[in-house]
């Protein structure tokens, strides 16, 4: 239909199909994550989560097929189809659902048995008439939400009509009565059968659409060097192509991954050599350990060995471990197995005289756990550290050729396996702290259990302090447990209610603020009125509710009516760290906080008070994760005499530490913890309640070594409603590095592999991964690794990051590049204290003169650098707000980065050579983009600011300490964007301007549209209109770019030969002044074809006369009018060049003119451009304007 799209409000939209349509293979699914579609054929486009969640629904209750939609055309509703060859019933055909979903699952197979057949055939009645009853209305909803459930084919009903809106709340308890699921979104009702996000893109008429304008002359000049480029390519350089891919076969990096690890040593060809070998070194160990433990020391040692629990179950460990391929241990705090069975295994095959074979592994969920736990085992050995007791983390390590036992974080042992799948040699894997589920624990349960029958010999022992034994010995097929009793010294346990009434300590609103500062008041004010409750006070509203206080005081009940759960308590840290230091026995305090942010903020605070800030009486010490080993290590340090040592620490010091002088404790309650909404796709790390075996296992802290004392922040009804168990962590995070890791170990099916999980992550999620690695091509459309993909792979970081890195040592940016990767990977430098958020502010400004935390980055450590060399390095980050630790951070980690890539052969020792552009920020921006594309976002000005839009969560903000928060205006039209955080609203915490060539070079992949010079990314979210042969020049760049990218990563020695290609990339990068606009609801208009015999309508010009007036502003009224819509209206601005732009605006839409000498001008131009719009891009006769205003007409009617 010619031009109906252009002015036909609402829009009628038709759904994307969610599958291929053909030549799927069936499957027939049964449980959780077994319930899968057949592998997606997506590609590198977009497929929003809704419409995969469809297709989970549909090919979990049915075989796979084909989605279509179908628009009800007597009536404002869309129904999707899907052709179902398939109905047999499932046990439970949604398992993928949380309960209350499953529950309304079932609603909707009841309601649906309870329709008769008449009801089954009855179709979608329209809308009575416009002024309809609510009443009458939601009986015409009850007759189409029953023929929807009865539906095979049909998953939802949307409707734009206005009196649906107004009944929205009635018609949301029905569907919800019937187990359907609904949301308004603005002017568009929705009712579905499956969970519908927040946003959906193809219902916003206000979706950002992209005119792309380059200036005069730089197409030109544009193609010229790319006509050179490829005439070259035809030429010479096919030639020297084939010759360095066929010299680069045998010699590729990627292929077995050489120099990443250490590759054992070479033993004698001959076996009876080989075995003399062994059985010397095995004589040796023996005659080592046996004069060890005959000397004093080590019989001083054996005896305190005898002392731990763990020693009295030495002879069952032993032989449930020789008799069992897997065994569970469930060690209570204090019984010594972190230390004792890996030495007993040890000592063991040692006296056997099997020594020399012996290679035990045993993974540490953390860095710190793994060195501290190593140390202490070489320390009861008699022996240093890397002789035959070692670590290994990330590219730090101690470790001999007579290592045979090696402590490293579960990464260590993963990335072994790349390149080791039977992890040939090694007798023992010791996983430990299997409890705290991380994704790497319950990854490698999966790849070592598929291991095992292929390793008899290799045994497993899985060890934890409390852990549900039975759900992995299930696991394992029953394997045995051995539960070792532990041994504490008596830690007297008070919760908050007991700490109020001894203490006598009031809570009041105003004393919980955990900030403090002289601009105390405002954040008082900002805190105190909370308009809507949080998660944490959700969670235990009913607990506190339920609560009986009666054998408490009158003030101690006043006070816990009081108290805040969002709140950490640092007015009242301070007051128990006081009371302790001076009313208590000698000892170190160890506080558990949520994360950096608050331990620093308390830090300070301490450091300001009288008593705790006293360095000769206080060591004021931090542990948290991102911190540099050394400064970790600190922690064990005992203080001097009279010198009382407090450790803030996050849940890092939960498990396998031990800080042997630590006598008190005090627990907020809280860690922070990433929770994923697969529907909206969105990631969300926020403060939540630990589970009541972290809660056991801080309070354990205290009494290792000595009686104690744990002081939790929160009342017992509290603790009594927290879960047993954390959340495993596979089932609230994305899986992009995971699956990454599936598909380097070759294991298959990223959905089958991670069926087989300990618990299976819920499908949609694992659709998600796999869509995001296939849009920034890690995987191609079989779900194969690409070339970048194993390159990705190598990395130890995020995709994107990754992908971020190889781009600027692809296109010789580094050393930015690695300040970019780094920055991003460690706590966020900048910081912002609230009582002088503005300095703050300032400061990191002045670091940004381009609209881009990632280049103020850059920038703010480049002056750091400069600063450390003078020795000025504390000084420059406490005048410009940055934190010195996570400047050091970013130093190190820039070093090891730098490590990794030289292993894959893209850089090498000398980088001079990788960093040739790292001055061009055009170049630097297009790289950001290249990899944390699809992190994009619209920049949509108005007069006074700005708005921003995602594709997955629609209007979003910045977060008040980016740069780009304090802009007015953003002279780019896209974003893109790290990290979007969801507190009320969804908040980009940093973000990067891009223009539209950057976007369009450097972005994903490129469709071509349903015209010319219409252009595609993301399934049709983004959409580019431009001159169809700016449309080819795009296209062609990209393609000779992904070339060059695809060439140098197959052949990572070679030289960048791409002289003319990059000096027409940069050119377009450099002088693309983003001319262009923005336009909504556009629609593509396909013109109909031409008669042979008809003669082309004559052009009509911005000033030719036209029906109803001389001009085009009158051309456009008439138009309007005759359609039957209101007449345009015009907002005219002066520009600074005294110029002036005006905007029309009619039926919701607007579009601006080009600048103009007067004001009548500028707006006779703003009309020009709607008709140049309406009309197809094409200028066309006086006739045309009156067919199409009578067809406008026609079509406002037959939508009514």
């Amino acid at each position: 239909m010619i031009g109906a799209g252009s002015l036909q409000f609402p829009i009628y939209t038709s759904f994307p199909k969610t599958l291929a349509e053909t030549s799927r293979p069936q499957h027939h699914l049964t449980t959780a994550m077994k319930d899968r579609p057949p592998p997606s054929s997506y590609g590198a486009v977009y497929v929003p989560p809704h419409h995969r969640l469809r297709s989970v629904i549909t090919t979990s209750s049915n075989n796979l097929s084909s989605a279509i939609s179908i628009s009800d055309s007597n009536s404002k509703f869309v129904a999707t189809q899907q052709n179902n060859s398939s109905s047999n019933p499932r046990p439970n055909p949604y398992p993928y659902l949380p309960p209350h979903q499953q529950q309304k699952r079932n609603s909707q197979s009841d309601w649906a048995d309870e329709l008769s057949e008449e009801g089954s055939d009855r179709d979608i009645e329209p809308s009575s008439y416009p002024g309809a009853s609510t009443s009458d209305n939601l009986d015409g909803w009850k007759w189409k939400l029953t023929t929807l459930l009865r539906s095979k084919d049909k998953h939802e009903l949307v409707s734009r009509d206005k009196k649906d809106r107004r009944d929205f709340e009635q018609i949301a308890a029905l569907a919800s009565k019937m187990g359907l699921y609904s949301h308004l979104y603005v002017k568009v009702v929705v009712v579905s059968k499956v969970p519908l996000p927040n946003y959906r893109f193809d219902l916003d008429d206000k979706r950002p659409q992209r005119e792309v304008i380059l200036p005069p002359g730089l197409q030109r000049r544009v193609d010229c060097h790319l006509g050179d480029h490829l005439s070259r390519k035809s030429g010479s350089v096919e030639s020297f192509w084939d010759n360095a891919f066929s010299r680069s076969s045998s010699s590729c990096s990627i292929a077995t991954d050489e120099g990443l690890f250490e590759q054992p040593e070479p033993l004698p060809e001959s076996k009876a050599a080989m075995e003399k070998i062994i059985w010397r070194r095995s004589m040796q160990l023996r005659s080592q350990q046996q004069t060890w433990q005959a000397s004093p020391e080590g019989e001083k040692m054996l005896e305190f060995r005898r002392s731990l629990p763990a020693y009295k179950e030495k002879d069952a460990l032993l032989m449930s471990i020789s008799q069992s391929q897997v065994v569970i241990i469930s060690g209570e705090t204090g019984c010594g197995k972190t230390t004792q069975i890996p030495q007993f295994i040890l000592e063991s095959e040692i006296e056997s005289g099997r020594g020399a074979l012996c290679n035990i592994i045993c993974t540490q969920p953390r860095r710190i756990s793994a060195m501290s736990v190593s140390e202490r085992v070489a320390a009861e050995r008699g022996e240093k550290l890397g002789e035959t007791v070692g670590y290994k983390v990330r590219l730090e390590g101690m470790k001999g050729r007579d290592t045979h036992l090696l402590f490293c974080t579960t990464g260590i042992l993963l990335r072994r396996l790349l390149i080791d799948r039977s992890l040939k040699g090694v007798t023992h894997v010791i996983v430990d702290e299997i409890h705290e589920r991380g994704m790497n624990e319950d990854f490698l349960l999966i790849v070592l259990k598929d291991l095992l029958p292929r390793r008899p010999e290799l045994r497993l022992i899985l060890m934890s302090a409390t852990l549900d034994a039975e759900l992995f010995s299930s696991y394992f097929g029953k394997a045995p447990t051995v539960h070792i009793p532990g041994f504490t010294y008596p830690v007297q346990t008070h919760f908050l209610e007991n700490i109020l009434e001894m203490t006598g300590y009031g809570l009041t609103p105003y004393n919980q603020i955990d900030d403090y500062g002289q601009d105390k008041a405002w954040k008082m004010n900002k805190q105190v009125p909370r308009k809507r409750k949080s998660q944490i006070a959700s969670a235990v509203e009913d607990a506190l509710r339920a609560a009986d206080f009666k054998d408490f005081s009158h003030e101690t009940r006043e006070s816990l009516s009081c108290w805040n759960p969002d709140c950490i308590g640092f007015n009242l840290i301070e007051y128990l760290l006081c009371n302790i230091c001076e009313k208590e026995r000698p000892g170190a305090i160890l506080v558990f906080m949520t994360g950096w942010d608050d331990i620093s903020s308390l830090k300070e605070k301490l450091q300001s008070h009288l008593i705790l800030g006293d360095t000769s009486r206080v060591l004021l010490l931090a542990c948290h994760g991102s911190m540099a080993s050394s400064e970790q290590r600190l922690i064990f340090d005992e203080p001097k005499d009279g010198v009382r040592k407090i450790v803030l620490a996050t849940n890092i010091a939960e498990t396998s530490i031990t800080i042997n002088d630590v006598v008190f404790v005090i627990d907020c309650g809280k860690a922070k913890e990433t929770s994923y909404d697969a529907l909206n796709n969105t990631p969300c790390l926020l403060p939540s309640w630990i589970s009541k075996v972290s809660a056991l296992q801080r309070r354990g802290r205290a009494g290792r070594v000595q009686p104690g004392e744990c002081y939790h922040l929160y009342p017992r009804c509290v603790y009594d409603a927290f879960a047993d168990y954390q959340l495993p962590e596979i089932l609230r995070t994305p899986l992009q590095s995971l699956c990454l890791q599936i598909k380097s170990l070759k294991l298959g099916s990223i959905s089958e592999f991670l069926s087989r999980a300990l618990q299976s992550p819920e499908l949609l999620a694992v659709q998600n991964a796999i869509e995001y690695l296939k849009i920034i091509a890690a995987l191609d459309e079989n779900e194969n690794l690409t070339v970048l993909g194993r390159y990705l792979t190598m990395l130890p970081m995020e995709p994107k990051l990754g992908k971020m890195l190889i781009a600027g040592a692809i296109f010789n940016c580094l050393d930015p590049i690695l300040t970019i990767v780094a920055g991003l990977s460690v706590r966020d430098p900048f910081l912002t204290p609230l009582d002088k958020k503005d300095l703050a502010e300032a400061a990191k400004a002045q670091f940004s003169r381009d609209y881009s935390d990632h280049l103020a980055l850059v920038r703010a450590y480049e002056g750091w650098t400069d600063a450390e060399r003078d020795l000025s390095g504390y000084e420059y980050c406490w005048k410009n707000f940055l934190s010195a630790q996570s400047m050091k951070a970013i130093d190190a980690l820039r070093r090891e980065l730098y490590s990794l890539l030289k292993d894959t052969g893209l850089v090498d020792s000398n980088m001079s050579t990788c960093n040739s552009w790292s001055y061009d920020e055009n170049l630097l921006r297009a790289v950001i983009c290249y990899g944390l594309y699809p992190g994009i976002c619209s920049v949509v000005h108005n007069e006074k600011s700005f708005s921003l839009k995602t594709m997955e969560d629609g209007q979003v903000l910045l977060y008040s300490n980016s740069v780009n928060a304090r802009e007015p205006r953003i002279p780019y039209p896209w974003l893109v964007f790290n990290e979007k955080i969801k507190v009320n609203s969804i908040f980009l915490r940093d973000s990067t301007a891009i223009s539209d060539s950057m976007l369009l070079l450097f972005g994903g992949n490129i469709s071509r549209g349903d015209a010319d010079g219409h252009l595609k990314m993301l399934g049709g979210y983004l959409e580019f209109f431009m001159k169809p042969d700016v449309a080819e020049l795009y296209q062609s760049l990209r393609k000779e770019l992904e070339d060059l990218i695809e060439n140098k990563l197959l052949n990572p020695r070679m030289a960048l030969m791409h002289q003319d290609l990059m000096v027409a990339v940069r050119m377009l990068l450099s002088d693309d002044r983003c001319d262009g606009r923005f336009v909504f609801n556009r629609q593509v208009l396909q013109p109909s074809k031409p008669s042979i015999t008809a003669t082309p309508p004559a052009p009509l010009s911005r000033t030719e006369s036209g029906p109803g007036g001389d001009n085009s502003k009158s051309q456009l009224q008439t138009l309007l009018t005759r359609a039957g819509y209101a007449a345009p209206t015009y907002k005219t601005t002066q520009l600074k060049n005294s110029q002036f732009r005006a905007t029309v605006d009619f039926n919701g839409m607007q579009i601006v003119g080009r600048p103009c000498n007067n004001k009548k001008q500028a707006e006779k131009d703003a009309a020009a451009e709607a008709l140049e719009w309406l009309m197809g891009g094409s200028h066309r006769g006086h006739d045309y304007v009156e067919q199409m205003s009578i067809f406008l007409k026609k079509s406002k009617k037959d939508h009514r």
